[in-house]
């Protein structure tokens, strides 16, 4: 059928499930009538009747389950199941006797003495106390605490309040408890006492108590300065001169002084890559003293809190000025410039107009000598100089190309000890001179049934010259080893009296070395002889003994003089031929002799 104007018919009835009529009651299943059916409405055949409700009314549990039975008694518990972490808490003092102090003749020490209900056991447990100087904490261990010497403990029964209690030879007296202890006490049929106050240390309270001033307060109005000067600072720019100490400089600060409170400040100017720390305050904000009443000489020079009675008088604006020297806690400071509020603040208080910048000198680094201690005679000069230079000291460099061209080679020389003694006179030795490292070595050549002993004199060792200073010695070199002269080794002196075929070759190999003279010069440094010049033309005779002027060979000119040399009583005369004979580079030479007396 169509409907018109679209008209719907509205439903009356909006559930339509049917009523639940299973369930559940106590872990068993049951069934009940439904009292609503489909659609919500009401059943009416399943409910209970008026009458039968009243009747339901008039009926007793009693005649329906019986009586009611008496609960099961409860078992046992033990106590320490039934009094597991309950504590009976009692507050106490004692009191504490303390000798020899002018101070304090007692001391009175507050603890709190815990019960355990579980075993009967006890504690005494005094609270910290910062700063007291007393062992605190635990002063009884728990257990159970005796009472007397018959073997009995202290019961829950004999605590109360007011009472006193001896523990271990000490008195406690208990003033009061936690409201715990009080409701389990008085469940038990305890009757309690009335609380106590507290007593408390005289000695502690006395400390706690603020300290009286006995200072007259001043006339000068703090708060008028505060209110006129706030966020009003003076700068100065000021220096250190630290350049007097060991790495010390010349160190740039700011100081500011708050007109405030008269406070002064004092800051380190860093700079970039300097290599200090970054603690830009060196002396924090606070009053600086300028001088001290009735200083003592035992009076620390730092101290933590300076009072006004031991200040005569502190550090004001006026004490600051451009060019002055100002000494703040020790450490003295040259102001040398400060900024434009600074001058103004100096101009209209004090009519201060100068306020030139002082330039500061920079002191030039002097260069501090290197002293060098003495050589002490241990090992070689050297490499003893070495630990003055470094504390890891470095041997010593070496030639390695002298010591490779001249390695192996030795100059070998026969000397004679100059000794005033006769028996040292005919002693030879054979003097070894080594290129490589200049060092010169000793040694005497055994002779039979002479009394005297052969082998080494003297270890290889590099030998200074006679009159050089110790810190910049002289050694001998092979231009001062010639036929005739005098060396000096440690103390003794020996005369070259010979010297080896190698030595000679040496000589001519190396006479750039070694001092020369031309031919005109080596006869213009002798006398004249009697006779004249006689051409050789076989050599030089055998006979070299007499003096005697000749040309001959480069070779029998050099065995000339060496022999003349080692004959004559006096070959310093000699000696002066030497160099020049064997530095010559002619084939003939001629030989002029001086006279000269032979032995």
């Amino acid at each position: 059928k169509p409907r018109l104007n679209q008209q719907s018919k509205k439903l009356q009835k909006t559930s339509f499930h049917r009523s639940q009529t299973l369930g559940y009651k106590n872990g068993f299943a049951f069934s009940r009538l439904p009292t609503v059916g489909i659609g919500g409405e009401r059943l009416y055949v399943n409910q209970l009747s008026q009458a039968e409700l009243d009747e339901l009314s008039n009926q007793r549990p009693t005649l329906t389950y019986g009586p009611a039975k008496r609960a099961p008694p409860s078992g046992f518990i033990p106590a320490h199941v039934a009094f597991d972490k309950k504590i009976l808490k009692f507050d106490a003092y004692f009191q504490e006797d303390v000798p020899l102090s002018a101070e304090e003749h007692y001391r009175i020490r507050q603890v709190a003495i815990y019960y355990y209900l579980e075993d009967d056991s006890m504690s005494v447990i005094e609270p910290v106390v910062q700063n007291s100087g007393l062992p605190q904490g635990k002063l009884i261990r728990r257990h159970r605490v005796p009472k007397n010497d018959q073997g009995k403990h202290y019961h829950w029964k004999d605590l109360n309040r007011g009472m006193n209690i001896t523990m271990y030879g000490r008195t406690y007296r208990i003033v009061d408890c936690d409201p715990f202890t009080q409701v389990f006490l008085e469940s038990q049929g305890l009757e309690l006492n009335p609380p106590e106050k507290m007593v408390f240390d005289p000695y502690t309270e006395l400390r706690r108590m603020p300290v009286r001033k006995y200072i007259t307060p001043s006339d000068f109005d703090q708060l008028k300065q505060f209110l006129t000067y706030d966020k009003q600072v003076l700068r100065f720019y000021a220096t250190w001169d630290d350049t007097n100490s060991i790495f010390g400089e010349n160190r740039p600060y700011v100081i500011h002084f708050y007109l405030a409170d008269d406070t002064v400040e004092v800051r380190e100017v860093y700079r970039q890559n300097d290599g200090r720390d970054p603690f830009p305050i060196l002396i924090k904000r606070q009053r600086l003293p300028k001088t001290f009443a009735d200083k003592k000489k035992t009076f620390p020079s730092c101290v933590l809190e300076i009072s006004d009675q031991e200040v005569l008088e502190w550090f004001t604006a006026k004490d600051f000025a451009v060019g002055k020297t100002i000494t703040l806690l020790g450490r003295t400071f040259f102001i040398y410039d400060c900024d434009e509020f600074t001058r103004n603040f100096y101009r209209d208080k004090f009519g201060i107009t100068d306020f030139q910048p002082v330039e500061i000198k920079k002191k030039s680094l002097e260069e501090v000598p290197r002293v060098i201690p003495p050589y002490n005679g241990f090992g070689v000069l050297e490499d003893s100089l070495q630990n003055c230079f470094s504390l890891f000291p470095k041997p010593p460099r070496k030639d390695i190309i002298k010591m490779l061209e001249n390695d192996h080679k030795v100059l070998r020389y026969q000397v004679a000890l100059e000794s005033p003694n006769p028996e040292d006179r005919k002693r030879r030795f054979i003097l070894s001179y080594f290129l490589s490292n200049d060092m010169i070595s000793i040694y005497e050549p055994p002779v039979r049934n002479s009394g005297i002993t052969g082998g080494k004199y003297l270890g290889k060792t590099r030998v200074a010259k006679p009159g050089s200073t110790t810190e910049n010695p002289t050694y001998y070199e092979p231009s001062d080893l010639t036929i005739g002269s005098t060396i000096e080794v440690f103390g003794h002196r020996f005369v070259i009296t010979d010297a080896d075929e190698y030595v000679l070759n040496y000589m001519e190999s190396n006479a750039e070395s070694f001092p020369a003279a031309s031919k005109d010069g080596v006869v213009e440094g002798f006398p004249a002889a009697s006779m004249g010049f006689s051409l050789l033309s076989d050599g030089c005779p055998a006979d070299y003994s007499a003096p005697r002027a000749c040309v001959c060979t480069h070779t029998e000119g050099v065995k000339c003089v060496q022999y003349n040399i080692a004959a004559a009583a006096d070959p310093k005369p000699l000696n002066r031929v030497w160099p020049a004979m064997v530095g010559s580079q002619h084939t003939n030479v001629t030989v002029r002799l001086p006279e000269v007396a032979f032995t």
